[in-house]
């Protein structure tokens, strides 16, 4: 692929929205591809509400907050990271499978394609090491969004990896983890 063709595919590639669930703190991050690197649009938190609150009322105002944020970003993908269950703690997930069921709800209306991602893929993918701490995802995130500082919260930091994760294999832009951590970008060898 020529670099012309490949600037013109990512100036083409709309913005995408990345989320991660949770009952009371929803994390979101919107980055804009661009040749230069991926643009920070915005991040932020949908407050689910309190563990006393019903659940019911809580996934209510998860979708609301994220039809709203959907309305205003406009975003052409959404990136979820995949539902991770531990046999020790079936409930969390039953729980998050709540959660993740009522933001795939907010994009199928809005008719965005919701992408999911493992969590050790988007940990490869964005520092080399699918087992990274958490603290070496952020600094990846800082590094690559040229933040000036940790995104913060957890929440929204993650969103941010999984979005930036998108942005890399999703786009067909060719990221691929390669030696002790580094990452290069352009076209996938065969």
């Amino acid at each position: 692929m020529s670099n012309g063709t490949h600037s013109s595919t990512i100036a083409a590639a709309g913005r995408i929205l990345g989320v991660d669930p949770g009952l009371e703190t929803t994390g979101y991050g919107a980055l804009q591809p661009a040749a230069g690197g991926p643009k920070l649009i915005e991040a932020g938190v949908v407050r689910g509400g309190p563990s006393t609150q019903p659940l019911a009322e809580r996934l209510a105002e998860i979708h609301r907050g994220l039809v709203e944020v959907i309305a205003s970003l406009k975003p052409a993908a959404m990136a979820l990271e995949q539902l991770y269950s531990h046999y020790a703690h079936p409930r969390t997930s039953i729980l998050m499978g709540h959660a993740r069921g009522v933001i795939c709800l907010a994009a199928a209306e809005a008719g965005i394609p919701v992408i999911s991602y493992s969590a050790t893929q988007i940990k490869r993918i964005l520092t080399g090491n699918g087992r990274a701490p958490k603290i070496q995802v952020q600094q990846a995130i800082q590094r690559e969004l040229k933040l000036a500082n940790l995104p913060e919260p957890p929440d929204v930091a993650d969103a941010l990896a999984v979005a930036l994760c998108h942005c890399y294999l999703g786009l067909g832009l060719g990221a691929r983890v390669r030696g002790l951590g580094k990452r290069t970008r352009g076209p996938i060898p065969s």
